[in-house]
């Protein structure tokens, strides 16, 4: 590794220690949670707009499915614009398409309309998660399993705190209320803009493609096992993720169901589950740093399996404990999945970014449209038995290589120069 790209390392960590990359990427995390508690007013909402517009399970699937598709198609095609041609101010214009839906979202008519609102969240998710993941990359100083786990705790304490503020301030309102919401959008509309001024002045720091904990990392691994290597952590996501749907998008159904509570009470257990995914996030990501990231992926998605197979046969207070387990263990893995496939294929980190956090998404908004197909057809309990299956599929951690001591050797090989 030549020396210059070791300095700029090393110029980064001493910044980042002084506190001025670790002020960005504080921006940059705040702005991810304003950007995740706006969009997660839209499942907050569904008993509204289930009563306001006569829904079914499936109706409240498709706009699940509408948002999340939407942002899964573009943020791929987002993150390869990135690469090649970087827009630090397309992360303020995302969120302007999110105010948007937002706001079109408070006053819409007809089903039809509500699916075009979600949509317009869709493309402002798509738009500021790939780029916002390479700023918090480029402000990591080298540490970039912690700066990808503050970064997505912002986003998961947003959608914790969504469901609690639209208890108290959608529900009282009804439709009309989602409103309110404008004003935080606006304020991450500011602070995006002066993101975006510090992301053109760094934009040197973008050319160096390759780091001490990524460059050579992947050199031993032939092309048809880096392949193999993203298709389970591909598999990976689909568990997570598709029980994550069942819990974000039905977990107020399943618990008025199941245990005749109310709409806010029901909203307050999803704040707790949700709270307890934005701890469990700031978790995974500095333990893969230290342990490695293979590790984390193991506990997190086969860890969680016990519990989730309990879930569906425990009574309201071991619901909402395990619930909270649950969202604590299984969210630590996100990160550790989305830094090991960066360092898989080192110098296409928005590209990377934009194909994880798309297939995440994507795969929520299906697993939401078919669980809740699945719902009007069966029932709400038969589908927390039948996902609890779902994190087995974790076995499939011990496929990937061990990029630990590739790591390792890089580093050593940098300390001796």
């Amino acid at each position: 590794m030549n020396s210059s790209a070791t300095t700029s390392v090393d110029t980064a960590r001493d910044t980042q220690s002084a506190g001025g990359y670790l002020r960005v990427l504080a921006a940059i995390s705040f702005c991810h949670m304003l950007n995740d508690m706006v969009q997660a007013l839209l499942p907050s909402i569904y008993p509204i707009l289930k009563s306001s517009f006569h829904l079914n399970f499936g109706q409240i699937g498709f706009l699940t499915l509408t948002y999340q598709i939407t942002a899964s198609l573009l943020q791929p095609l987002a993150g390869h614009y990135a690469d090649r041609k970087p827009r630090p101010f397309s992360l303020a214009i995302g969120m302007g398409s999110t105010l948007c839906g937002l706001l079109l979202l408070s006053i819409a008519p007809t089903f039809g309309w509500l699916l075009l609102a979600a949509s317009l969240v869709g493309v402002g998710s798509a738009i500021f998660h790939p780029e916002s993941s390479r700023v918090a990359r480029m402000a990591s100083g080298g540490r970039h399993g912690f700066a990808q786990s503050f970064f997505q705790v912002g986003g998961n304490t947003g959608s914790a705190i969504g469901p609690l503020l639209a208890a108290f301030i959608v529900l009282p309102h009804g439709q009309p209320g989602i409103a309110w919401f404008a004003i935080p959008t606006v304020l991450g509309i500011f602070v995006l803009t002066r993101v975006g001024v510090w992301s053109k002045s760094h934009q040197a720091m973008r050319s160096i493609k390759k780091t001490v904990h990524e460059s050579g990392i992947h050199q031993t691994l032939s092309r048809k096992r880096v392949i193999g290597a993203l298709s389970v952590l591909v598999a990976l996501i689909f568990s997570k993720y598709f029980y994550l749907a069942s819990l974000t998008s039905y977990y107020t159904f399943y618990l008025i169901s199941r245990f005749h509570v109310s709409v806010r009470t029901s909203q307050i257990f999803l704040f707790m589950f949700l709270g307890a995914v934005a701890a469990g996030t700031m978790v995974g990501g500095p333990v893969g740093d230290r342990y490695g990231r293979k590790y984390v992926i193991w506990v997190s998605i086969l860890g969680v399996l016990p519990f989730t197979l309990l879930l569906p046969h425990a009574n309201l207070h071991w619901t909402a404990v395990l619930s909270i387990v649950i969202g604590f263990v299984i969210s630590s893995a996100f990160s550790a999945i989305l830094v090991y496939a960066q360092e898989l294929v080192p110098g296409r980190i928005g590209m990377i970014s934009g194909v994880f956090f798309g297939f995440a998404f994507g795969l929520g908004g299906i697993g939401a449209a078919v669980l809740g197909k699945l719902a009007d057809t069966t029932s709400i309990f038969f589908v927390y038995k039948l996902c609890a299956y779902l994190p087995a599929i974790g076995l499939l951690t011990g496929f990937l290589p061990n990029l630990e001591p590739s790591r390792k050797r890089v580093a050593q090989r940098s300390n001796s120069r």
